[in-house]
């Protein structure tokens, strides 16, 4: 059985996987995710996805901002 820091882990492999395919670093995602009407710092974007405790949303916003239409969790 999976622990919660397990789904943290994971939760912030699958957004870092999907940026470094892309080739985007946190201050591109930063005025990507503004583009998209979120707010918020490059530092604050940063450490959410280094703790990988991040809201279901935030992730959404993210997969959203940087083109995701298809992801792959196994």
């Amino acid at each position: 059985m999976k622990t919660d820091k397990d789904w943290y882990d994971q939760a912030k492999g699958v957004l870092k996987a999907e940026l470094a395919r892309r080739g985007i670093t946190y201050a591109q995602l930063t005025g990507m995710l503004a583009d998209i009407g979120v707010m918020d710092s490059e530092p604050n974007v940063r450490n959410k996805i280094g703790r990988g405790k991040f809201t279901a949303v935030f992730l959404l916003q993210c997969l959203e901002a940087i083109g995701v239409d298809t992801l792959r969790l196994s």
